[in-house]
């Protein structure tokens, strides 16, 4: 991120008001109209742990024991019942 001058980007009026408010600091002004994705959205990975997720319901209801599916994909025993018992 590079940072400007205000002086050089706003109106006399409007950095005037923001003076105001922020005088001297550092001040972070987000994007405004891009809409933001969610987690792991562009990476794909969100995706990726819901299939995994939805795998390992499915072999626990065929029968695997949370140890055994905890072992298979290296996860703790708390983690494999977060994502058995989490209402879809």
């Amino acid at each position: 991120m590079k940072y400007r001058n205000a002086k050089e980007l706003l109106p006399e009026e409007l950095l005037v008001e923001i003076q105001k408010y922020v005088n001297g600091e550092l001040l972070y002004i987000p994007q405004g109209c891009a809409k933001r994705k969610g987690w792991g959205e562009t990476s794909g990975i969100k995706s990726m742990l819901s299939s995994r997720n939805a795998v390992i319901r499915s072999k626990k209801m065929n029968g695997s024991s949370i140890s055994e599916l905890a072992y298979e994909y290296n996860l703790s025993y708390d983690t494999i019942k977060k994502i058995i018992y989490r209402k879809i």
